[in-house]
């Protein structure tokens, strides 16, 4: 089955998932992961603070503030693709950027521009994500 939550979901869940790791609950493993990622983000512990406040705020482009919900989803995704090396590859080169980097962590934020691009060139081109563009950008 395919899981594709929307706007609001996916922000509850990671209001939800730092609520239950602040309350020291049980998470699941998803909720581990994401709760993980958003301490690794402590500029967004406020916004996570206050859930009432930020569930619908718009983070667009021109305004230059990065969307911290988008940076976290695309934290998530890049690392399920690791851990299934989906698209095929996609692990090595994570290992690859990880000792080009020193950081895990600074490897997957290069990834996420590569993701974005493709992700972008799909929108502009109104076609399916080619994942020979994604790995293309990693590999250059």
């Amino acid at each position: 089955m395919f899981f594709n939550p929307s706007r609001d979901e996916a922000r509850n869940f990671l209001f939800e998932t730092w609520r239950k790791r602040r309350s020291n609950e049980i998470l699941t493993p998803l909720e581990d992961l994401a709760a993980q990622l958003i301490e690794k983000h402590p500029e967004y512990f406020p916004i996570f603070e206050e859930p009432g406040r930020f569930l619908h705020r718009e983070y667009l482009p021109e305004q230059g503030e990065p969307n911290p919900f988008l940076h976290l989803m695309m934290h998530l995704t890049i690392e399920e693709q690791i851990s299934i090396d989906q698209p095929q590859g996609i692990r090595a080169h994570f290992l690859r950027l990880t000792r080009q980097f020193g950081s895990e962590h600074d490897a997957q934020h290069r990834m996420m521009e590569c993701l974005s691009e493709m992700i972008w060139q799909a929108q502009r081109d109104r076609t399916a994500p080619d994942a020979s563009v994604y790995l293309k950008c990693l590999a250059g």
